[in-house]
């Protein structure tokens, strides 16, 4: 089985949105966004939200993580994937589920109680610093990069 063309893996806990499409898809080129995230796969209010954002001519899918997990190795080779995700913890039950993600760009990971900011626009705390690093010991290459003329920083950095 051919493995899935994919040419994005980002976290954005906002998810799609004008920002994801209008620079990022066409920066890397996706025809295609898959949202792996169990609640939205549900909710079509959420849904229908997001396709608002996305450009004629981008398919958008929203599946469960298991559901993405199951399918994304029967991908066509024509599908340029894009997988939008919400949380390091998700990405990570990605990869423990097969899906071949070998780099991460991380966007924006909002303020929550219990979280510290170490960039512009990335807040972690411990659980998911240690989700950054198991992804890390996975082989996953890491980086934060909110647009995608900016220069990559290396997270690791502010957590190690």
């Amino acid at each position: 089985m051919a493995e899935p063309n994919i040419v994005l893996t980002r976290i954005d806990n906002r998810l799609v949105h004008g920002q994801v499409v209008t620079a990022w898809i066409q920066h890397a080129g996706a025809n295609l966004i898959i949202v792996p995230h169990d609640e939205i796969a549900e909710n079509k209010t959420r849904q229908g939200l997001m396709n608002l954002a996305v450009s004629t001519g981008t398919q958008i899918r929203y599946f469960s993580i298991q559901k993405t997990c199951d399918i994304i190795h029967k991908a066509a080779p024509r599908q340029l994937i894009a997988l939008i995700v919400e949380t390091p913890q998700d990405v990570l039950k990605l990869v423990k589920g097969g899906v071949p993600i070998k780099v991460l760009n991380i966007g924006n990971m909002h303020m929550a109680v219990g979280k510290k900011q170490i960039t512009k626009a990335i807040c972690v705390d411990e659980d998911d610093i240690n989700t950054f690093k198991e992804l890390r010991k996975l082989g996953v290459v890491i980086e934060a990069q909110r647009v995608p003329n900016e220069q990559k920083e290396d997270i690791f950095k502010y957590i190690d």
